[in-house]
């Protein structure tokens, strides 16, 4: 389609496609800033940089959060005329330099609550950045130019250039820099100066892989260690090829801590792997299926024990599913993933009275599979749930939803014969009238629509 519509704009010819692009200029400053990129020379293009930046420093306006996406490509064809206009590699890596020391004044004319302007220097300015760096064969100086900027950092965004160095420079000048954020560490007075320092440190002795210097700085920031650093710690010794020694960091976090246990048991199912021991691994994917039943905790468990144990592993915690008291909606997902569906009419059937509307995205899903099998009665309970959930919030956005699983429960009370222990759908649609009647937008326009 793309490509389609490509060869057309070619076939229109250039005089027509430049009559339109003028013509969107006039009504775009962005077209028009497009166009002056395009005709002006390099050189050019480097000076629209600096006097964009340079107005950027002197500008007195403000962009509020609702400007802030346009703001943000504004900057990006900053850059632009910045990749346009520079061939040589340090002047480039000079002039991106420069943007992020422009920082303090962009971040301060603007509400960048929607992470967009932030989102400019983490990914544009950065891969500008490296690439010119990556070209530039002065690696010490590129090493002061990162280290300088990187002198004051008021808005966290000046560091994207210390996690990008592995990419650009070897490993000994990265060293280098290392030593000199040391030097800084020991004369610096202010506690959260020197955090900041070794932080900076901890980025770059993990994109050298060297774990004995993570772990001496990380304790050297943190003094104590909680589940976050020891995760930390080891992730980097694992990354660094010492399996061991990432494992016995794993063992210090204290027994039944939940803290970081996600990220715990990721680097532990790794390590297992790696080791080659498959009954810890074994015991882990197991404890994982249990804790959260889906069909990718079970794939990844069937991977390790093998395939053809799937009908018991499966028929094992199907029993245990059904035998639990509390409503959990991932398993009865996971019951119908798996095809019992049987079973999970059974699973909803009886914990009914724990359905909560509130929880929209997993309720209506399940409505829905419910309802494609001809399962009338659980269908109809999990869509009353989120009707009244709809009705007990007086959420007005939301009565379209609510009129449509109305208008569903009227449809599906006619298959259904048998109630069980449930009012019939006349019963809950008058105690709805009595509770909620007052509602008139609501009932006007179920009464239109019906």
């Amino acid at each position: 389609m793309a490509d389609s519509r490509k060869q057309k704009l070619i076939d229109l010819g250039a005089e027509t496609l430049t009559d339109a692009l003028l013509n969107l200029a006039v009504h775009s400053d962005e077209a028009d800033d497009l166009i002056e990129q395009l005709i002006a020379t390099p050189k050019e293009n480097v000076q629209r940089f600096k006097q964009k930046l340079s107005s950027l420093k002197n500008s007195r306006r403000f962009v509020d959060w609702r400007g802030a996406a346009s703001f943000s490509r504004e900057l990006e064809m900053l850059l632009q005329d910045l990749k346009s206009g520079v061939d040589d590699p340090l002047s480039g890596v000079e002039l991106v330099a420069a943007f992020y020391e422009a920082d303090n004044t962009i971040f301060e004319m603007c509400d960048d609550s929607s992470g967009n302007i932030g989102d400019v220097f983490r990914y544009d300015a950065k891969e500008l950045f490296v690439d010119y760096a990556s070209r530039c064969g002065n690696k010490e100086k590129i090493a002061d130019i990162i280290l300088k900027v990187n002198k004051k950092d008021n808005y966290g965004i000046r560091d994207t250039l210390i996690d990008c160095a592995g990419e650009c420079l070897p490993e000994e000048v990265i060293r280098t820099m290392i030593a000199e954020l040391q030097k800084w560490v020991d004369k610096e007075k202010d506690e959260y100066g020197k955090r900041h320092h070794l932080i900076l440190i901890e980025s770059l002795a993990r994109q050298i892989k060297d774990a004995k210097l993570f772990e001496k700085t990380r304790i050297a920031s943190w003094e104590k260690l909680n589940s976050a650093a020891l995760v930390d710690i080891a992730r980097v010794y694992l990354e660094s090829g010492d399996v061991e020694t990432a494992h016995s960091w794993l063992k210090k976090i204290p027994e039944g801590e939940t803290f970081q246990a996600y990220e715990r048991d990721k680097l532990l199912e790794e390590i297992y792997h790696k080791q080659g021991d498959s009954e810890k691994l074994t015991e882990l994917l197991s404890q994982k299926f249990k804790s959260y039943h889906s069909t990718d905790t079970l794939q990844t468990l069937l991977d390790v024990i093998g395939h053809d144990k799937r009908d018991e592993v499966v028929s094992d915690e199907v029993e245990q599913i059904l035998k639990a008291d509390r409503l959990w909606e991932s398993d009865a997902e996971f019951l119908i993933a798996i095809g019992k569906i049987n079973e999970a009419e059974v699973y909803l059937l009886a914990r009914a009275d724990q359905l909560d509307g509130n929880h929209y995205g997993c309720l209506l899903s399940l409505a829905e599979a419910m309802e494609s099998e001809n399962r009338h009665l659980a269908a109809s309970l999990l869509y009353r749930s989120l009707l009244v959930s709809i009705l007990e919030r007086g959420y007005t956005k939301a009565y379209p939803h609510g009129i449509r699983y109305l208008k569903k429960l009227d449809k599906l009370a006619a298959g259904i014969s048998d109630w069980k222990e449930f009012n019939p759908h006349e019963v809950f649609k008058k105690q709805i009238i009595e509770a909620h009647g007052r509602k008139r937008s609501f009932w006007s326009k179920y009464e239109v629509k019906k």
